[in-house]
């Protein structure tokens, strides 16, 4: 099929986009800069121009598809007001790709994050948070399930709070970024809080699969590592970096500081069962020894 994505360049999306090339689909990809087209037409796929706020672009890229992919988010978490900003933008980009595919009957794939359950780890079957600093994607997502009562094959592939491949990416790879501006690799409290995690090259064939045969309005964990303790991550990240690991307080992660401090470990087997999903690339703490000093 033909397949639109949003965000087909960044370490997700561009697993993604070579997993479909690879299974025979055709790509077209949303790209904003110069800089982004050429690694999209690098990857083999075919270019849309055009940024995340271009609402017509999106509509243009979903109708001449005959499924979607929705990964593009700012990633800007530097203050709560540019997170709100890119929660905004991400909400009305979801919003007119949702509505253009309404009695089309044709895929819709959204990504969001597997939700914190307090003492267990979360499931499928738990509903996304609706509180908090990142709840504004929760609504989005929401709406976007709910498009299966008019017509959309929607599903949301679950992301976990790591998303990895060679040691970058995700809140690992924020932790690792923060060390080497700090000169020190932190986390927040005791650092026994567990933070799930998935290979981008794994988590891309669970997007395929979930383009290909999710039932509508259905939601899906990319979850390989069910839950590696944090202090366990920043160990990896000192000791590659040759820096000190401490503890700091939950403040100095700024608007993320809640999120990174909780508890929020994420089963998968929903998943694998029912979608026949087999993650094989290596775990966190074994990718993360990729991180050059």
């Amino acid at each position: 099929m033909r397949v639109f994505i949003t965000g087909g360049t960044g370490l997700i999306g561009s697993a993604v986009v070579a997993e479909l090339l690879t299974a025979g689909h055709l790509v077209t990809a949303l790209a904003r800069s110069d800089a982004s087209a050429a690694t999209a037409k690098a990857a083999g796929a075919d270019v849309l121009r055009g940024g995340l706020a271009d609402l017509d672009v999106l509509r243009t890229g979903a109708e001449q598809a005959d499924g979607v992919i929705h990964l593009a988010f700012s990633n800007d978490f530097s203050s709560p007001d540019a997170l709100a900003r890119g929660i905004a933008e991400e909400s009305a980009a979801l919003a007119a790709l949702g509505d253009t595919l309404v009695g089309t009957n044709r895929p819709l794939v959204t990504a969001s994050g597997t939700p914190l359950v307090v003492g267990r780890a979360s499931t499928e079957e738990d509903p996304l948070p609706l509180d908090g600093p990142v709840s504004g994607r929760s609504l989005s997502v929401n709406r976007t399930l709910a498009l299966a009562s008019r017509g959309v094959r929607s599903s949301a592939v679950r992301l976990p709070r790591t998303v990895h491949n060679r040691g970058q990416g995700g809140f690992a790879g924020l932790l690792t970024n923060i060390a080497r501006g700090t000169g020190v690799a932190s986390y927040p409290g005791d650092g026994a809080q567990r933070w799930p995690a998935v290979h981008a090259l794994d988590a891309a064939v669970l997007f395929r699969l979930a383009l290909e045969k999710a039932p509508a309005g259905s939601a899906w964990h990319a979850v390989a590592d069910e839950g590696d303790a944090v202090r366990d991550i920043a160990a990896v990240i000192g000791r590659r970096l040759d820096l000190p690991v401490e503890p700091v307080p939950q403040e100095s992660f700024g608007p993320l500081g809640p999120i990174f401090a909780a508890d929020q470990p994420a089963s998968s087997t929903h998943t694998r069962t029912a979608l026949r999903w087999k993650p094989t690339h290596p775990g966190l703490l074994a990718d993360l020894e990729n991180i050059e000093a």
